[in-house]
C-alpha cells in the first residue's frame, strides 16, 4: 500500500486531490454491487473517524490497518493505480451504503399501507432501528396517491414514492432497478397489498357454488403471486444488504401481510374459498423463502403478519361482528412491535398481532 497504517475514512471526490501532491497507491473496485461512490481512506489524524465515517462495514476493516485482507475477503480486485495526494489517501470505487436504513412498503396508498408509511417517517417507537430512515412507497397510481403526496410535502427528502403494480411485473422490476439505483440498499420490505373484494367483480364466496376462476385467479395473483414477485426482484438487494449490515444487530426482514382465514388447521368455518386460499399459499410462499434466505452466510427473516380487523376499506364490509376492531394506527403499531423483535430463528414463522404463533 502507501507504506502507512491507515487511520481515518472518509468520502470526498477525486477532484478535491487533484491539486495535492502525487503519490501511488491502489485503487480498488467491487464488481456487480449496488451504487458506485467514491470512498477515501486518509492518514489525517485530526479527523474524526465516527464523524466522517458513512461507508461499507467492509471497509471498516480498512481503517483497522487490515485494508488488503478486507477487500480480498469481500472479493474487491485492484484495477488500476492512480496518483493520490500527500495525506495518504487512496480510493476505493463501492456501494455508497449509507447507515440510514431503508424501508419499503409495498401497497401503500391507503389503509394498513399508508399507516406503516406514515409511522416509519415519524419515527415508530417500536422500531427505533429505523427512525430518521428512508421510505419508499408503492402504488398503482401515485399521482393519484394524495395522501403519499402530502406525506412526501412534510418529510422532504425521506419518502420516495414509485408505481408498482403487483399483477404487472414490469413495474416490479422498474421499482427494484430504481431503489437499487437511487438507495443501494433494503432494510425492510413489507408487502401490504391485498384483496378481498371489489364492487361488482370479487366477492368473498359463501358457497362451493360460487366459486369462479376469475375470482380464484385474482386473488392468487394479489394476494399470493405479487409478494412473491416484488420478493424475488428485490431478493439481491436485501441479501446484499444483509451482508453489509451483519456487525449492526438489526435484521433485514421480509413481513408479508397474512390473514388468519389462510390458516389450514384454523379453518372451521368455511367459505371464502378465494381470499382463504391465496392467503393459505402466501403462507406457503413465505415459509418457503425463508428456507431459501436461511441457507444463506447472511440470511434474511420472512415472516407473514396477522394484523387482526382493522378499520380499513378491505373490512368495512364485514365489521358487523368483530370482536375488536382495530384502528390502523393500532394495527400498525403493534405489527412494527413484532417486527422489533425478531430474530433469525423466529424466519419463516406467522406472527398474529398480539405476538402469538399462528398454525398454518
Amino acid at each position: 500500500m502507501c507504506g502507512h497504517s491507515p487511520q481515518r475514512l472518509y468520502p470526498r471526490h477525486i477532484s478535491e486531490c487533484s491539486t495535492e501532491p502525487a503519490t501511488f497507491g491502489p485503487i480498488w473496485t467491487r464488481k456487480n454491487f449496488g451504487t458506485e461512490a467514491q470512498i477515501y481512506l486518509s492518514l489525517d489524524a485530526s479527523m474524526s473517524l465516527r464523524s466522517r465515517l458513512r461507508v461499507l462495514p467492509t471497509a471498516i476493516s480498512l481503517a483497522s490497518g487490515s485494508s488488503r485482507h478486507a477487500f480480498q475477503h469481500q472479493q474487491w480486485k485492484p484495477s488500476c493505480r492512480v496518483a493520490t495526494g500527500s495525506v495518504h489517501a487512496f480510493s476505493a470505487i463501492a456501494s455508497s451504503f449509507d447507515d440510514k436504513r431503508v424501508s419499503l412498503v409495498q401497497g401503500a396508498s391507503r389503509g394498513l399501507g399508508l399507516e406503516f408509511v406514515t409511522q416509519l417517517l415519524r419515527g415508530s417507537q417500536a422500531l427505533p432501528s429505523l427512525a430518521g430512515g428512508h421510505v419508499v412507497a408503492t402504488c398503482r397510481n401515485p399521482e393519484k396517491a394524495e395522501a403519499l403526496q402530502e406525506l412526501a410535502t412534510s418529510h422532504p427528502g425521506r419518502l420516495t414514492i414509485l408505481p408498482l403494480d403487483v399483477t404487472d411485473e414490469a413495474t416490479i422490476k422498474a421499482a427494484a432497478t430504481a431503489v437499487k439505483t437511487k438507495l443501494g440498499r433494503l432494510d425492510l420490505l413489507l408487502n401490504v397489498t391485498g384483496v378481498l373484494h371489489i364492487p361488482d367483480v370479487l366477492t368473498p364466496e359463501t358457497s362451493l357454488s360460487k366459486v369462479t376462476s376469475e375470482s380464484l385467479l385474482l386473488s392468487f395473483q394479489t394476494n399470493a403471486m405479487g409478494p412473491l414477485l416484488v420478493t424475488q426482484a428485490f431478493e439481491a438487494l436485501l441479501s446484499s444488504t444483509a451482508a453489509n449490515a451483519a456487525n449492526s444487530g438489526d435484521p433485514v426482514v421480509v413481513a408479508n401481510l397474512s390473514a388468519r382465514v389462510g390458516s389450514i388447521e384454523d379453518n372451521r368455518l368455511g367459505g371464502w374459498y378465494s381470499y382463504r386460499s391465496s392467503k393459505s399459499a402466501l403462507n406457503q410462499l413465505t415459509r418457503t423463502m425463508a428456507v431459501d434466505f436461511a441457507r444463506k452466510r447472511n440470511p434474511v427473516i420472512c415472516v407473514m403478519l396477522h394484523p387482526g380487523t382493522a378499520d380499513t376499506d378491505l373490512t368495512k364490509p364485514f365489521q358487523k361482528n368483530v370482536p375488536e376492531l382495530f384502528t390502523p394506527e393500532r394495527a400498525v403499531k403493534q405489527l412494527l412491535e413484532i417486527l422489533a423483535g425478531l430474530k433469525k430463528e423466529d424466519t419463516g414463522k406467522f406472527y398474529a398481532w398480539d405476538g402469538k404463533i399462528v398454525p398454518f
